[in-house]
């Protein structure tokens, strides 16, 4: 199957993507090894990173693409240091060109009523504008899980991230006109064709758009830096306190832009402020360090923190107020964010149906 299921588009066939709080499978990765994406601190980010797969295993299974039997030895390794339950681990030989398995990884819609009760969307993927050739592995991981699967899998033939993306589950998607409107993504798309492509393929009824990512954010403003859903009607959205910052303006718009939004069901958003860390510098380089960069497992939602004393505390505790009957969970992303992303951009969730 390329571009439709029997000639339709998945929306019409009531596939939709779920929200990330709703049950899950599986968590899948892509395990890290591409030292140009962290140059100098590779090494330094294999322990978290599976702390990171502790925290997620103790509420679902852990799916990693790795490359071959030295990359899947190594991570055992790394991982049995950690504590690591491997029977709640699955190693899949899917050679990639980096790590960022939110974006290459497959988009699973669900339709608990289909004979098919899960699809894959492989999106076209091309490293954020051809920024970081070659990325021909990565474009495909989607159809080798649909296929190890063997799930339908549909692809729409334009460039999708799935950090660019942030939904409630009950119809509406967040995204960023930075990202999605950039010429080096789909050139050819104006914003209500691309509007179209979110709806067919992601079985959304409503787009909300904010304007500009974080400073420092080489994907050109993903939505996963700035604001995320917590619930159906209820989004966590950094804020830079301090007004000489690069990011204050940034923010404050993306806030007054929250306020005017109303959902499906005419509600306002309720809006819950999360604090900017304080600013993280490797090498003269500001990198996209943020709270919002959070992953929502089924047992434990993982947050990067920074050695920032103040704001982390403060941010995880906003956090554990969002998910009653999860465990929020901090983990020091400090140089895992020199690779330029966090625990959301490393995962990506396979719902349960």
């Amino acid at each position: 199957m390329t571009n439709k299921l029997s000639g339709q588009f998945p929306a019409d066939l009531g596939y939709y993507f779920p929200a990330e709080w709703a049950k899950h499978t599986a968590t899948w990765l892509s395990w890290p090894h591409k030292e140009a994406s962290w140059p100098g601190k590779l090494e330094t980010i294999f322990s978290i990173y599976s702390q990171f797969i502790k925290e997620l295993t103790a509420g679902e299974h852990v799916c990693i693409n790795i490359s071959d039997e030295k990359m899947q030895a190594f991570a055992i390794n790394h991982l049995q240091q950690a504590g690591v339950d491997l029977k709640k681990v699955s190693f899949f030989r899917h050679p990639t060109n980096d790590a960022w398995c939110r974006d290459h990884g497959p988009a699973f819609l669900i339709n608990p009523k289909a004979d098919s009760k899960k699809v894959v969307v492989d999106w076209g993927y091309n490293a954020w504008g051809n920024k970081y050739p070659p990325y021909d592995l990565d474009d495909i991981i989607p159809t080798l899980i649909a296929k190890h699967y063997n799930i339908p899998v549909v692809h729409p033939g334009i460039v999708m991230e799935g950090g660019s993306v942030e939904f409630n589950g009950q119809g509406t998607v967040l995204t960023t006109t930075a990202c999605l409107l950039n010429p080096n993504r789909n050139p050819h798309l104006n914003q209500e064709q691309i509007e179209g492509y979110l709806r067919n393929y992601y079985g959304v009824e409503q787009i909300l758009w904010l304007g500009e990512g974080i400073i420092g954010d080489d994907t050109d403003g993903h939505i996963d830096d700035i604001t995320r859903f917590v619930n159906a009607d209820t989004v966590v959205t950094v804020i830079e306190q301090n007004k000489a910052d690069e990011n204050y303006e940034i923010l404050q718009d993306n806030l007054k832009e929250l306020k005017k939004m109303r959902l499906l069901n005419g509600k306002q958003l309720n809006i819950i402020e999360l604090p900017m860390p304080s600013q993280v510098i490797h090498e003269d380089q500001l990198l996209p360090a943020s709270y919002a960069n959070f992953y929502i497992g089924n047992a434990a939602v993982v947050v990067p923190t920074y050695r920032d004393d103040k704001n982390d505390q403060l941010a995880l505790d906003i956090l554990t107020s969002c998910f009653p009957g999860r465990k929020v969970v901090g983990l020091d992303s400090t140089d895992i964010i020199w690779g330029l992303g966090s625990f959301h951009c490393l995962s990506q969730q396979e719902p349960a149906v």
